[in-house]
């Protein structure tokens, strides 16, 4: 019964603590999407103050609701304007989204499967030219 009782309040105390729910993945919801909607606007206000196009932004940060990005950047661009400020050039490269990693991998196997393609394309062209230059020796 003791057992019992100290797991139940464990789990209540638990399940409070958003930084467990969160790890967990039994975050709420809504406050996933306002977590999201907020993180997308901080993104967007530094992609102004970069720089960077919007459509670079929405590229780059493809996992982020574009409508946040957007009022983040448009806010930004507002600020900047009123107060003449100009922008500042990134120093480090844009980060890799979630599926970066799989995109590169790809990329880096298709160069092999692109060789092979052009080795046969190149043995289809010189079989084709085999032909041509047999009849030019009757």
């Amino acid at each position: 019964m003791i057992k019992r009782t100290f797991f139940i309040l464990a789990f209540l105390g638990l399940s409070a603590c958003d930084q467990v729910n969160q790890k967990l993945g039994l975050e709420d919801l809504a406050k996933k999407e306002a977590r999201a909607e907020q993180e997308a606007k901080a993104v967007g206000s530094a992609c102004r103050q970069s720089g960077r196009a919007i459509e670079d932004c929405y590229s780059i940060y493809g996992w982020l609701p574009k409508a946040g990005i957007y009022a983040g950047w448009r806010e930004m661009d507002e600020y900047m304007r009123e107060n003449k400020l100009e922008t500042i050039a990134p120093q480090l490269p844009p980060p890799e989204g979630p599926g970066a990693r799989k995109k590169k991998k790809n990329a880096e196997a298709a160069p092999e499967g692109d060789a092979k393609a052009e080795a046969k394309d190149d043995h289809k062209a010189e079989a084709k030219a085999e032909p041509e230059k047999k009849a030019d020796k009757h």
